[in-house]
């Protein structure tokens, strides 16, 4: 009787070593080789034999029968959730589907910057995240949805702050909308809107403006002085008479010469023709540009022109016969180089 007592406790101790065995063999070992990023991408609709295909490819499994029980015992194949994950290096099964059927994507750093137009900006977002360009123009171009987000279609483009933001892949595109009025709402803070109000413009209007100055050049030390020239101007009701205003109603920022054909044309942004500021922004203005119009330089120039050395940087002038011997001096420096 003990003898069988024994061999009755042994088998059911080997059998407890064998379950156990099983258990870590199929649930717990190491079954994942990553050696490169180990990045994929589970597109919506796809299903379980898709993404078993995409680990097999990428060659990230090393038993995939295994792998197949645990997601099965799991019920993965009915919770795919699309996203962007990172497998690990040495992932047990039981940790790899956990995370694929929790949906615990890695998020991606979503970067823009130096955006001339909401179509530049659909593509940008199109190219790092799962939204349909064409979608997010046509909700771009929704009055009254821009509207109850305080915007029109033609400044909606000011709502979106150049930066690197944490972003899930598959983000919907109505969520990544709100999330960028979240960011706006935060980079609008009560100090930034208290400047604006100082200077006497709203949020919005400080961004045209900003966009305006960044077309002006590209060296960023003289934001702030063309801010200045151009607040002044608004304050005495000059008209702006940007050529970069022009530039965006044309279509065309390759002139390098604006001529009395391009002064003619009739839109709202043409800032020869029409006072004040235009409808909206004529580029997606920069943290830093936006920044300096609200640190804008007071002073008492008026106009400002291009040096004839093409540095990039401007004569400034408080009269308009300082500011036409500038505008001759660098007439004739285009005309050296041919450029009509």
């Amino acid at each position: 009787m003990k003898r069988v007592l024994k061999i009755c406790i042994i088998v059911a101790f080997a059998g407890i070593l064998f379950a156990g065995g099983a258990y870590w063999f199929l649930v717990q070992k190491p079954n994942t080789a990553v050696s490169d990023n180990g990045i994929i991408y589970i597109r919506p609709g796809d299903s379980f034999e898709t993404v078993m295909q995409l680990l097999h490819e990428r060659k990230y499994i090393q038993n995939e029968y295994t792998l197949r029980q645990v997601a099965r015992l799991k019920r993965y194949p009915e919770l795919i959730k699309a996203g962007r994950y990172r497998i690990q290096d040495g992932m047990s099964n039981n940790q790899l589907i956990n995370m694929l059927r929790a949906g615990n994507q890695e998020a991606v750093s979503f970067t823009f910057n130096n955006i001339r137009t909401l179509n530049d900006f659909a593509q940008t977002m199109n190219r790092q995240l799962a939204i349909d360009s064409a979608a997010f123009m046509h909700l771009a171009q929704d009055f009254l949805f821009v509207d109850s987000l305080g915007f029109t279609p033609s400044n909606f483009i000011s709502m979106f702050i150049p930066n690197t933001y944490q972003v899930y892949w598959n983000t919907s595109l109505p969520s990544f909308v709100r999330r960028m009025h979240l960011e706006y709402r935060k980079f609008w803070n009560s100090e930034r809107r208290n400047k604006a109000e100082r200077a006497g413009f709203s949020p919005i209007e400080i961004s045209i403006i900003a966009s305006i100055v960044e077309e002006e050049t590209n060296v960023a030390s003289e934001y702030p002085i063309i801010a200045g020239v151009y607040i002044n101007r608004l304050h005495k009701g000059w008209k702006l008479e940007a050529c970069p205003t022009l530039k965006f109603a044309l279509g065309d920022f390759t002139i390098k010469r604006v001529l009395d054909r391009h002064i003619a044309i009739d839109s709202p942004y043409n800032t020869y023709k029409y006072a004040g500021l235009p409808p909206g922004p004529i580029r997606m203005p920069s943290p830093r540009a936006i920044d300096a119009v609200l640190d804008y330089q007071h002073h008492e120039y008026m106009f400002f022109c291009a040096k004839s050395d093409f540095s990039g940087t401007h004569h400034f002038s408080r009269t308009l016969r300082e500011h036409n011997r500038h505008a001759r001096e660098y007439h004739r420096a285009l005309n050296q180089k041919r450029i009509y």
